[in-house]
């Protein structure tokens, strides 16, 4: 992986983890990501006079914008219900799984070669983001999460994550046939539509001017760090095989983790330090696969 694609996509992980912060700290969190779509849409508007007026995109490249678009929603959707009716350290592995079908995907799709090194590094980082919820590093707990495949937040967690190492697919398609930054605006055009048809249901009334209220400065400072990170990703996976861009941009899971220890007052748990550890691991050997 070369030094700029590399650079960006780790800049694209510490904005991830920032983003995700801000809607932790807001109240109505299905509203304050759809304010988070229309500050980053409405910047990346203004930015067009930079970026140069669109080229005339196929159907091709509108669709996979559009598929790319309901992928990311429906990840969103199982893992928020996953969430909803199972334990944390049940469910947070179980979404983790997209790393397990992202290098499959690469190489059986998009004909990409995986060297040694890198194998070895999406193997650990694949075991780190597995394990960093887990409660003791044993195998029992290892293979907890798939003692119950039937139960429906279990579903739900394997869903999300195959359903975004297809997103993951569509993504690298979409930046190689057009540019990553005309494609991300299609993309998050696509995705402020679904979400605005949604909060178009009557039990959404009242909610959104409310929550803009609650969280006027969150709103304002969501829309540069989304945009950040959606689009140091896009331009990164433009530049690196999908299958070493996608889990090295895990290491928002360490970012993640560091922000919650400094300014968050969560506590550090072995479990995670190691888990933090074999991501930082997998990661370097990415960097040199």
């Amino acid at each position: 992986m070369s030094t700029l694609a590399f650079t960006l996509i780790l800049f694209s992980a510490l904005m991830h983890a920032l983003w995700n912060l801000l809607v932790k700290r807001s109240k109505d969190k299905t509203v304050f990501i759809w304010w988070m779509f229309v500050t980053s849409g409405s910047l990346m508007t203004l930015a067009l006079p930079v970026a140069g007026s669109f080229p005339l995109p196929s159907w091709r490249v509108v669709g996979l914008a559009a598929i790319g678009a309901v992928c990311f929603m429906l990840y969103h959707l199982f893992s928020g219900r996953a969430y909803r009716n199972g334990d944390l350290s049940l469910i947070y592995p179980l979404a983790q799984t997209a790393m397990f079908w992202v290098p499959i995907w690469g190489v059986l799709i998009l004909g990409e070669k995986v060297s040694g090194l890198g194998a070895m590094g999406i193997g650990l980082i694949l075991f780190g983001a597995y394990s960093i919820q887990l409660r003791a590093l044993a195998w029992s707990e290892m293979i907890r999460p798939f003692r119950s495949l039937r139960d429906p937040a279990v579903l739900a967690a394997l869903a999300a994550g195959f359903i975004y190492s297809i997103g993951a697919v569509i993504d690298k398609t979409g930046v190689t046939l057009y540019s990553p930054f005309h494609f991300t605006a299609l993309l998050v055009d696509f995705m402020l539509l679904f979400m605005t048809l949604n909060l178009m249901r009557r039990k959404y009334r009242g909610r959104v001017l409310a929550e803009f209220r609650n969280s006027r400065w969150l709103v304002i400072l969501s829309g540069p760090v989304i945009m950040a990170s959606f689009l140091s990703f896009r331009y990164g996976l433009s530049l690196a095989p999908m299958s070493y861009a996608v889990p090295v941009r895990q290491v928002s899971l360490l970012v993640g983790v560091l922000i919650g220890v400094l300014f968050l007052g969560e506590s550090c748990g072995k479990i995670r330090f190691l888990a933090t550890l074999f991501i930082l691991g997998g990661v370097t050997l990415i960097r040199f696969g």
